[in-house]
């Protein structure tokens, strides 16, 4: 787990402007050589994680060029370049097979065999019916 950042060296009051890779400015403060934006303060051109993926892009091997903070350095988040961005893999016929058959698997009842609409839990591996029958064995 990485370690808390320190509240002191992410105060607003830090702030000046960063020169940036594609030689904009924007407003930040440096945090051993790192630049760190506020919530909403990030420059375009970079993402995090979670938004590269719902461009169905992925990091592609870079180093995280930023850092996005909020909740006074309670929440933070590694920013990328999008310039330096790949588009994520499309996984084959064969892998998509291998996944509906692991959800179904998963789907599947481990005393009646039922296929469910539903995940069964790993920790019984019986489905809402099954328990219920043993629970009330007089219900039916």
């Amino acid at each position: 787990m990485a370690a808390p950042i320190d509240r002191a060296t992410i105060h607003p009051a830090a702030s000046r402007w960063i020169e940036l890779w594609n030689g904009k400015q924007a407003l930040g403060w440096d945090h051993h050589g790192t630049p760190v934006f506020r919530f909403r303060w990030a420059p375009a051109g970079l993402a995090t994680r979670r938004q590269l993926r719902a461009l169905r892009m992925s990091p592609g091997g870079q180093q995280p060029y930023a850092l996005l903070v909020w909740r006074g350095g309670k929440r933070w988040a590694w920013l990328y370049r999008l310039d330096l961005a790949k588009p994520s893999r499309v996984p084959s016929p064969a892998q998509l097979n291998a996944l509906d058959k692991a959800m179904q698997a998963r789907r599947t009842c481990g005393l009646c065999k039922a296929v469910t609409d539903y995940c069964i839990p790993t920790s019984d591996g019986r489905c809402v019916d099954c328990i219920d029958a043993a629970s009330y064995p007089h219900a039916a």
